[in-house]
């Protein structure tokens, strides 16, 4: 039920203007108390292996959004659920600066063929699990105010905490993970948090996750294969399974419904933005090739729709922060996902 106050901004704002510069999402007008939905970036990118950059995507998916038409192919009204992108924690930032510089000169050696620098590696694993306590705080804090939450990341190890905190107010859900990479690295590089590790970390230290779907995987080594393979709360789809049955005279809506059937009622969507096919995302850290074109996604989240299944919450990670593009398309999913929450 919308309040007066909620009711007015609605009434007074003109869906049809331009974006204003306001430092909101697509320029709407809410503020934290208005809004349903929260944005939450958290710029880090501390343990990319590749190209960094996406700690600075949170700005930069802004800056795309408004441009963006508040119509979408879920829904002409998302916009009136209220959404509210919380602004940037520069402290967040400025330790990422730091730390980014440390795993530089950490994995330079490892590429070289030499020792990394212990010492180096345990200052940065001991920031990241700080991190991640100040992840799972903040998003307990919004929570508990009843709303939901967007994470923006930041590299695919930001959302550790906020699994934390939903996992408090969830018994039991499962995760759908649309991914190029299986991310089920026990460690990587020497990194305990790192963005290859991230489900791994989750379902090894929080129990409440009953499932873990993945889809759009199409780069993996033996150890994630094997991992996946043998546990019970994990299913992957492959890209290239995926798309071998299409060619073979399956439909994408079917393949599309048995990965949803696959899920519980309660679930979360954590979208790595290199799930999409490259030319959408050109600059993210890890591209590879294969993936889900844009209106794809918009099957996929319809189909998420129409299935009535509870989405708790939401991430979206990897986007470059060096890329009008890549943010403009970063901006758009999350107003997708806007809809489904």
């Amino acid at each position: 039920m919308i309040n007066k106050r909620k009711q007015q901004i609605i009434d007074n704002f003109d869906p049809n203007g331009i974006g204003v510069e306001n430092g909101n999402f697509i320029g709407l007008p809410f503020d934290f108390d208005t809004a349903d939905i929260i944005l939450f970036p958290v710029p880090w990118d501390v343990t990319v292996s590749y190209r960094d950059g996406t700690h600075l995507a949170p700005e930069n998916i802004l800056n795309a959004s408004y441009q963006l038409d508040l119509i979408n192919a879920l829904s002409p009204d998302t916009w009136k659920k209220g959404i509210y992108f919380n602004p940037v924690n520069h402290n967040i930032k400025a330790k990422n600066r730091k730390y980014r510089k440390k795993a530089e000169q950490h994995i330079r050696l490892l590429e070289q063929q030499k020792k990394g620098d212990f010492l180096v590696l345990k200052k940065i694993n001991k920031a990241c699990k700080k991190l991640n306590k100040h992840v799972y705080l903040n998003t307990k804090r919004i929570l508990e105010k009843n709303k939901k939450i967007i994470l923006i990341g930041g590299d695919h190890s930001t959302p550790f905490g906020y699994y934390k905190s939903l996992s408090e107010k969830f018994d039991s859900f499962g995760i759908l993970q649309i991914d190029a990479h299986c991310d089920l690295r026990k460690s990587y590089e020497g990194f305990k948090y790192s963005h290859a590790s991230i489900f791994h970390n989750a379902l090894k230290k929080i129990k409440n996750i009953s499932h873990l779907i993945q889809v759009g995987i199409r780069d993996y080594c033996e150890e994630e294969w094997n991992y996946s393979k043998s546990h019970h709360k994990i299913k992957t789809f492959t890209d290239f399974d995926f798309r071998k049955k299409t060619l073979a005279g399956s439909t994408f809506q079917k393949n599309i419904e048995e990965v949803i059937n696959s899920l519980p009622n309660n679930i979360y969507i954590s979208f790595d933005v290199d799930g999409l096919s490259p030319d959408l995302c050109p600059e993210t850290g890890t591209p590879v090739p294969g993936g889900f074109n844009f209106n794809e996604i918009i099957f996929i989240f319809n189909k998420i729709k129409e299935s009535n299944k509870n989405v708790i919450g939401c991430d979206l990670c990897e986007v470059s922060g060096k890329n009008n593009w890549d943010a403009n398309v970063g901006a758009r999913i999350i107003y997708l996902m806007a809809e489904l929450l």
